[in-house]
């Protein structure tokens, strides 16, 4: 376990901005930073970071909460998981309390095949640069490639011993057991007996965002033609290929400095690129794109390049997945490297500056290479230009018209120029694509629809999950201002939270949650004589309350469209409006309880036989109506006993 002064020390030092900025390309905007949201797709940015707050919100999908949440979600790391990780990114020191053997077995279960992956790129790596087996086979390999022992360490690269159990045995003595080494794609069991699957290969790590082993690439030393030159790790609940994007980790920080991603097909030219100077780079691994990895690259850029090396099936595989980019509104460029040359061979004979110049000078819009591959394989075949034709115009159509326009329009002046067809019959078969597309997607929601529904809950099921406090709205917005300003002076009154703890009866808040907050407010306030600060219920030790507290803080809080309207009464917001604010939230509070024991006490007249006490509760009224206008007019405090009404 993490001590308490530990996490402390890490929340105190933690910048959610240093950390946000890692995974999602920010901007600033007034005080804050915006971006597009790393939570759902989006066009328009709504993720919202506030740095003075240490939170984030996203007024879209409505995710919020502070730094280490924010890993926690996009990572899908624990809470310890994320401590650690800001432990690490800061080279903080963290203690930990000691752990029992129960207690260890159970944290081992816990991290699975996190820790396991962990240790296996540990001992990969060791193998490679401690071992002679390593040094003459795996090590001089990349020495041929000619990677250097920085870039090495960086990616972290190893080499699994020939011999056909070495790392099964070694990871047996440190406790881990097989069927986890077997689950995550590092042993099989073949007739009873367990052996290395990459035995004889080198060992490329695949790391997440946060530099989390996911899994493994193995490539082959030895030629056999039975054997395939590249093995991957299996999906698990750790890897998923789709997901993932190898150097994403080495190259995020660049990515988002130069607002480019460059895209090539393996591991060896992602590693080649960053040792010549090119960092920005990725690796789709061979496989077409996909939807999630185009959003691991929208989170930092919406420029995306990729660059071929001229090998006719590889380009075609990859161009598969662009009409999915245009889709999402990528302004996507293709490289085609000079014939004979790959990224790793070229950076390397022509250095950084050469390579950057050279993909400057030869970028084509996606449109305009696909009609050049196109054309170059159709020749003067009518059966293969019809198809490359169609091609096209479903590539087009893919583009938001209502957001790019004048682009898609560009796109099909230019195709029907090359493809020498009318334009008039190009656009009609681009708008046949579209509403194709449409009656698919209205046909998949008709059917949806069309499922059984389930049965409708009754009045009493209702009422057993909803919250019914009526009054949720304004006690929310009555703790944030308490949160806020609470420290901050009042006239007559020591500070705000002196004022409030006089006008407002913690025990008439309806929502528990509110109430909870109010006291530990008060009890912090009373045992160390100052109010807490505002991290105090940002990195609350409750995640609800966390996230909770993210959201309400973030941004303005509308009380009630129609309150301005109705009663004149403002909520306005920002340091400076303090005063009115905390006045209009207490009004507004104040005048909610105020219609609710009105509309008690008229029930009460409206079913009272007795003389006397209709009188006594029309006077009650009378007063209630009275305190009501005073409030309204001239946002008089006013303070009120309920039980006086009862």
């Amino acid at each position: 376990m993490i001590s308490p002064a530990s996490v402390q020390e890490v929340m105190n030092r933690a910048d959610i901005i240093d950390v946000v900025g890692q995974f999602v390309r920010l901007k600033k905007r007034g005080a804050n930073y915006m971006a597009n949201c790393p939570f759902h797709n989006e066009k328009t940015p709504s993720f919202n970071v506030s740095p003075a707050k240490g939170i984030y919100k996203c007024f879209g999908c409505g995710k919020a909460g502070n730094v280490v949440t924010f890993l926690q979600e996009h990572e899908k790391l624990t809470y310890p998981e994320a401590i650690r990780w800001l432990a690490d990114y800061y080279k903080i020191t963290i203690e930990e309390t000691e752990r029992t053997p129960e207690q260890q077995q159970k944290h081992l279960a816990e991290e699975g095949l996190r820790i396991l992956n962990e240790y296996a790129a540990g001992y990969f790596h060791d193998t490679l640069l401690n071992t002679e087996e390593g040094q003459l086979i795996g090590l001089s390999y990349f020495k041929q490639r000619g990677f250097q022992k920085e870039i090495i360490e960086r990616f972290r690269l190893g080499y699994n011993p020939e011999n056909g159990d070495h790392f099964y045995k070694a990871a047996t003595n440190k406790g881990y057991n097989a069927d986890m080494l077997e689950r995550a794609g590092l042993v099989k069991n073949r007739n009873g007996a367990y052996h290395d699957v990459y035995r004889g290969r080198v060992i490329f790590p695949i790391q997440g965002m946060t530099g989390r082993i996911l899994g493994f690439g193995a490539r082959i030393l030895k030629s056999n033609d039975r054997a395939p030159k590249y093995i991957n790790t299996p999906e698990n609940e750790l890897y998923i290929k789709s997901k993932v994007l190898y150097g994403m980790y080495q190259s995020r920080t660049a990515i988002g400095k130069l607002d480019e991603c460059l895209l090539v097909e393996g591991y060896t030219d992602v590693i080649s690129l960053h040792q010549g100077g090119v960092e920005n780079v990725v690796a789709s691994s061979g496989t077409s794109l996909t939807e999630d990895q185009l959003r691991l690259i929208g989170q930092l850029t919406k420029n995306l390049t990729i660059l071929y090396d001229g090998d006719s099936a590889g380009i075609k595989a990859a161009l598969r997945g662009l009409d999915m980019a245009l889709s999402q509104s990528f302004n996507v460029q293709l490289v085609l490297l000079p014939e004979g040359e790959d990224p790793d061979s070229y950076v390397q004979k022509s250095g950084a500056a050469k390579f950057h110049e050279y993909i400057k000078d030869h970028k084509q819009d996606v449109i305009s290479f696909r009609l050049q591959v196109g054309l170059n394989d159709a020749g003067t075949d009518p059966v293969k230009r019809s198809k490359l034709v169609q091609e096209i115009a479903e590539s087009i159509s893919r583009i938001n018209k209502a957001e790019d326009f004048s682009l898609q329009m560009h796109y099909t002046r230019e195709a029907a120029r090359k493809l020498n067809v009318d334009e008039a019959g190009l656009i009609n078969l681009i708008n046949k694509y579209i509403r194709d597309r449409i009656e698919t997607e209205q046909r998949h929601q008709r059917r949806e629809e069309a499922l059984p529904k389930p049965e409708p809950l009754t009045i009493e099921q209702e009422q057993e999950i909803k919250t019914p406090a009526k009054d949720e709205q304004q006690e929310w917005q009555l703790l944030k201002v308490l949160i806020e300003y609470g420290h901050m002076p009042y006239d007559g009154y020591e500070s705000v939270a002196r004022l409030i703890e006089e006008r407002v009866d913690t025990n008439l808040l309806e929502e528990q949650n509110v109430q909870k907050l109010f006291l530990e407010y008060y009890d912090h306030y009373t045992r160390f004589g100052a109010t807490p600060e505002l991290h105090y219920f940002t990195n609350h030790s409750d995640p609800a309350t966390r996230s909770r507290m993210a959201s309400l803080l973030h941004g303005n809080q509308e009380v009630s469209s129609g309150w301005k309207s109705k009663l004149d009464i403002d909520i306005l917001q920002g340091q400076m409006n303090y005063v009115t604010q905390v006045n209009s939230s207490l009004d507004y509070y104040e005048l909610r309880k105020i219609r609710g024991m009105l509309k008690k006490l008229e029930e009460k007249i409206k079913n009272e036989k007795d003389p006397e006490r209709i009188n006594r509760f029309l006077k009650s009224l009378y007063e209630l109506i009275e305190m009501q206008a005073d409030i309204t007019k001239t946002h008089k405090p006013v303070v009120y006993d309920l039980n006086k009404f009862r």
